[in-house]
């Protein structure tokens, strides 16, 4: 019955935002205690911090997923981005090395960039974050840092990952390569 309920939910989700669920079912069948961790793993990590800071989150799981992905996954970050208000244009900016062009989404984007690299230019980047949108803004940028490189390694992990693939920014499509 568990394994029932989160195929169903594996399903609209796929549909929802127009991405390939094979591997949560392959999950989900072979373990629904596993399926339901996974489930759980965006209700744990996915803290979103203040409204206001929503951009910086943006810009932040963008660059965390493109260190792991350039293919579906990151594709499935930039449209709910997109559905949820965000700007294409400014995650394009990102994508294409011009993060500097890219406000708030840019700022997101470095600081997760840093982070992840272990660049001493993230305790600037922390700071203007920390200064501007509060404390609770760099632990939802950090949480989105860590967290965004966990999908397309599980991927990977489990035989599903993808080369790097043209991704849509609205109606505007970009050649991503690993090294963006």
């Amino acid at each position: 019955m568990i394994g029932w309920f989160l195929n169903r939910q594996a399903r609209a989700f796929g549909k929802r935002y127009d991405y390939d669920t094979a591997y949560m079912h392959d999950v989900i069948n072979t373990s629904s205690k596993a399926g339901m961790r996974m489930a759980a793993f965006p209700y744990a990590t996915g803290f979103r911090g203040p409204p206001a800071a929503g951009d910086v989150m943006a810009g932040a799981m963008l660059a965390s997923t493109l260190d792991g992905d350039c293919g579906p996954c990151a594709q499935l970050v930039i449209n709910m981005v997109i559905q949820a208000g965000g700007s294409p244009a400014k995650l394009q900016l990102c994508a294409e090395g011009r993060d500097a062009e890219a406000g708030d989404v840019g700022l997101g984007f470095r600081f997760a960039k840093a982070a992840i690299s272990g660049d001493p230019v993230a305790d600037d980047l922390r700071a203007e974050i920390e200064a501007r949108f509060g404390k609770e803004a760099v632990v939802a940028a950090s949480f989105a840092a860590a967290t965004g490189r966990w999908y397309p390694v599980f991927k990977r992990g489990l035989g599903h990952g993808m080369a790097c693939t043209r991704l849509q920014f609205g109606d505007v499509p970009v050649e991503v390569s690993e090294t963006s």
